[in-house]
């Protein structure tokens, strides 16, 4: 065989063969390809098989025939697999694994046949393959009829040596060469069309999908926009493709993040990056802000890479989360900062260790604004005080409100005490000048308190603690006062409200109790006093040990209302002590009860009385009650209408604390009472002239008014003398009595009695 002849034919199968087998690594959905390139490969050893079958050697004939039969019918199988891929009737594995099977025993078959059987059947077997290619590709047309045709005359091709001898194995070698050269350009042509094909339909694919997604999707490649769907269109606010004439990043990045995005653009085209999600603000094509959340890959777009990108317009939800986040920090009234951000500042600042100065500033007497005006007017006075604040505390101290009247400044400095008094300062100039609104001006004062930072606390508690205790004291000052924390501020504020809470602990658990401080007359300096009734006196006594005087828990029970609770409990042991003594002594002497005003105006309170009177079976008058001065004076109409009712029942009212600061003729003369109580102050300097005479005047006035005179606080034998002397004769106080337990009560109830009487002398 000629030489140029043998190296022409594998020269064309081993480079189609490589040509198509690297055309499938390009497109692996191409099967058919990796198929026909291996049995390309497999004929370029065909040529050297044959030569050795010319070989003196018995053993290379041999071993030509072999290989020669097997790359026969190997390269006959891979065709047939590869025209199925190519058909698009592919084998199933277990048609594969048959056709390996009958293929291996052909050619245990052929070998022993020998010569020219062995190599009659691969051929027919060729013939077979290449009439079967060519009918199932002739209904596709082009490339793949032509591919079909070319492998039918590639196999009758190989039977022109067994027709007609080796005087053609020459022209079949070449022949063989130019079909096999046509057929390989065929099949690159075919799998190119089929790849531009399959390009095609994904592209429609990929438009059909996102052409109707809700998400946006571009494909970017540098600086131009490829390809964008109608949602991303929509999202940056255009109507085309043509709209964009600038450079894409530029026209919709912030400034700050496009090195980032160029970047990032980079590795994911390197393959660097395989897939990016991130999100942030972007503009539409008009300056409106947005924000956006974006997924990016790597793709093949027209032949170079690209970057897809999906975009999610987040920004309704975006606005609905800072919008609610607004609102949770932000005053509704005057849109200030409220005090969930004023902790969240404070604790940022604390945390950084920034030097700082917390003012609470509170309007004073804020309440009149709503009852004068109404509360719409003192909203209208709020918003306008914070804008006042705001405009004129801008670059030196943030301003929050905290809730009503009450406002936060929080201005940062080193020297926090000097901003602190540059910040009141300005806070009394705007207040110089009234809050304007439309038909009213109106002067406004606060108190202010400070907290440093460090100085005063060194967390957010501490130092609202420190300022609001502070700002409390302020309060008491008149006009804009400012006020600096103190600890014993603080420590005073910590105590009122540990008191309030042990108060209402006290009373759940019945921790109170009463003792009795006996009330006497005296009639003459000769004769011993009498004992004319008690008065029941409070006291608490905690399980931790240590009485608490009532100086300490009456205001607290005042301010939170549970003295109404206390009243109750005080009547009721009251009554149940009344009833014990006169179990045990066969009489009794009526009890003294003092009543708050919260009690007093409580429009139930009589009835309360009298049921306590029925439930423990108490003649009333065993029972009278003590009200204060300052009561009877404000609330004159209501008192007069309770102790006329209570009087009808034959409950006394005494008037305690008489000649405190609101006495006055009239407020005797027209308050249905039957006893007044001189207070102790009144007492106390006496023998003085001047004291004898205030109270020789109040117990004539009383004498002329039929009211009944009982001095409070007598305490020494001169003091007893000037009382008796002035006209009153009943009196209390350490010189007769000090509070006494029930028990001790009980023995000068004992002998109190008619027969007894003559015994009782005052204590020495």
């Amino acid at each position: 065989m000629n030489n140029a002849i043998y190296l022409l034919n594998v020269a064309v199968s081993l480079s189609f063969g490589v040509a198509l087998l690297l055309a499938w690594q390009r497109d692996n959905s191409q099967a058919f390809l990796r198929m026909v390139g291996l049995a390309f490969l497999l004929h370029a050893g065909l040529p050297p098989a044959y030569a050795a079958l010319n070989a003196p050697d018995r053993w290379l004939q041999t071993a030509g025939l072999a290989t020669l039969v097997a790359l026969a019918l190997l390269s006959a199988g891979l065709l047939a697999v590869g025209v199925g891929h190519l058909a698009e009737r592919p084998f199933t594995p277990r048609q594969r694994r048959i056709g390996a099977v009958a293929l291996l025993g052909l050619g245990l078959v052929l070998l022993p046949v020998g010569l020219p059987l062995a190599l009659v059947v691969p051929a027919g077997l060729n013939v077979l393959v290449g009439a079967a290619a060519a009918a199932w590709l002739w209904g596709r047309g082009g490339a793949e009829r032509l591919a079909g045709l070319l492998l039918v005359l590639l196999a009758l091709n190989a039977l022109q040596v067994f027709a007609f001898g080796d005087v053609v194995a020459e022209r079949q070698s070449l022949v063989a060469a130019l079909i096999r050269l046509c057929m390989g350009l065929t099949l690159l042509h075919a799998a190119g069309r089929r790849s531009a094909e399959a390009s095609r339909v994904a592209r429609e694919r990929f438009m059909r999908l996102t052409e109707h997604s809700h998400q946006g999707v571009a494909v970017v490649r540098g600086e131009q926009l490829l390809y964008a769907n109608p949602a991303l269109l929509r999202i940056y606010g255009l109507n085309s493709l043509e709209d964009v004439r600038t450079l894409w990043r530029d026209a919709t990045m912030p400034e700050a993040e496009r090195a980032i995005g160029r970047a990032r653009h980079r590795k994911l085209l390197s393959g660097e990056l395989q897939r990016d999600d991130w999100s942030g603000e972007r503009f539409r094509f008009d300056g409106t802000p947005i924000r956006l959340r974006f997924s990016a890959w790597r793709v093949d777009w027209d032949g170079d890479a690209a970057e897809q990108v999906v975009v999610s317009d987040e920004t309704a939800q975006h606005d609905a989360t800072a919008a609610m986040l607004h609102q949770a920090t932000h005053d509704e009234l005057t849109s200030l900062p409220n005090r969930s951000a004023l902790l969240a500042r404070l604790r940022d600042m604390c945390a950084a260790g920034e030097g700082f100065a917390l003012l609470l500033l509170d309007v004073d007497r804020f309440k009149l604004f709503n009852e004068a005006h109404g509360h719409s007017v003192g909203d209208d006075v709020l918003r306008a005080l914070a804008a006042s604040l705001a405009a004129a505390l801008r670059g030196r101290a943030e301003t929050m409100r905290l809730g009503e009247d009450e406002f936060a400044l929080l201005a940062p400095a080193q020297d926090s005490e000097h901003m602190a008094h540059q910040v009141a300062q300005a806070v009394r100039e705007l207040l110089a000048q009234p809050v304007a609104l439309p038909g009213h001006d109106f002067f406004l004062d606060v108190s202010m308190g400070v907290a440093l930072h460090p100085a005063h606390g060194r967390d957010p508690e501490a130092l609202l603690r420190a300022a609001n205790a502070a700002m409390h004291e302020a309060k008491h000052a008149p006009g804009t006062s400012l006020q600096f924390a103190e600890e014993r501020f603080e420590r005073g504020s910590g105590a009122t409200l540990l008191a309030e809470q042990a108060l209402r602990a006290g009373l759940k658990n019945e921790e109170f109790s009463l003792v009795y401080q006996p009330k006497v007359e005296i009639r003459s300096a000769l004769r011993p006093p009498v004992l004319v009734g008690f008065e029941a006196l409070v006291r608490w006594d905690p399980p931790s040990g240590g009485r608490i005087s009532p100086l300490q828990f009456i205001p607290a029970a005042e301010r939170t209302g549970m003295i109404r609770e206390l009243g109750k409990l005080i009547l009721d042991l009251a009554c149940a002590q009344i009833v014990a003594w006169r179990g045990r002594f066969g009489h009794g002497v009526p009890v003294a009860v003092n009543v708050s005003p919260l009690q007093l105006l409580d429009t139930g309170f009589v009835d309360e009385v009298l049921r306590t009177l029925h439930r423990h079976g108490v003649p009333p008058g065993l029972l009278s009650l003590e009200i204060t001065e300052s009561v009877a004076v404000t609330h004159m109409e209501q008192a007069r209408g309770r102790i006329a009712q209570l009087r009808e029942h034959g409950i006394e009212v005494a008037l305690d604390d008489f000649g405190t600061g609101f006495s006055s003729l009239n407020m005797l003369r027209s308050l249905p009472l039957r006893t007044v109580k001189i207070d102790r102050t009144l007492i106390e300097p006496l023998p003085a002239r001047d004291a004898t005479a205030v109270v020789k005047a109040i117990c004539d006035l009383a004498a002329t008014l039929e009211l009944d005179v009982i001095a409070e606080g007598v305490e020494t034998a001169a003091q007893s003398e000037a009382v008796r002397a002035a006209g009153c004769h009943v009196m209390q106080g350490y010189l007769y009595a000090r509070p006494l337990s029930p028990a001790e009560a009980g023995r000068w109830l004992d002998r109190a009695n008619p027969e007894a009487q003559a015994a009782l002398r005052p204590p020495r």
